[in-house]
């Protein structure tokens, strides 16, 4: 390439963004650095701080895109345009299939999720996912109970990952209906 040519590369951005997931998914967040993830997408250093000005710009990015997997499937699921369907059983049945995936990539999400423990940054993100899971059952339940849902959810999805115990569907689905009965 000729001194001072930029390479037109408009998929850069995302390469970055991958390959930060892959890091974090292999080393942890600890292991991610703008050079871990330059490295990891064979990109230049220069290319993730000019897409990324910090590192929680770019796990930001990592949380967002790594977010979009459950959210999605619950909003496409069938059981929430119908008001007969069994809102629990669907809910248990979608937490499985994703347990259920590839353990990497849901461990990953979580620990991508949690880090917004301790790095500010990422906690609009994070609550933006529960917002957007809450919101696509909002057809279906009142905005509190929705929340509850996706809390129960998470709780034990978290019990599963950090017990690695078998997930009980009839177990979450039992759990769902509870916080779904009206008081």
């Amino acid at each position: 390439m000729t001194p001072g040519v930029r390479r037109y590369d408009p998929d850069r951005r995302q390469r970055i963004i991958d390959a930060a997931l892959r890091v974090v998914g292999e080393r942890g967040i600890a292991g991610l650095t703008h050079r871990s993830a330059a490295a990891e997408a064979d990109v230049p250093l220069g290319s993730t701080t000019y897409h990324f000005k910090t590192l929680d710009d770019l796990l930001v990015a990592a949380l967002r895109q790594a977010n979009e997997g459950f959210a999605q499937a619950v909003a496409r699921s069938a059981a929430l345009a119908d008001p007969d369907a069994d809102l629990a059983g669907a809910l248990a049945g979608l937490l499985g299939e994703f347990l259920a995936g590839d353990r990497g990539r849901v461990e990953l999400e979580y620990e991508l999720y949690l880090a917004a423990l301790r790095r500010p940054a990422l906690r609009p993100v994070a609550a933006q996912w529960c917002e957007a899971v809450s919101a696509a059952l909002m057809p279906r339940t009142d905005p509190v109970t929705a929340r509850a849902l996706v809390a129960a959810m998470d709780g034990i999805g978290l019990q599963v990952l950090l017990t690695d115990a078998a997930y009980d569907e009839e177990y979450a689905r039992e759990v769902l209906r509870r916080v779904l009965r009206p008081s």
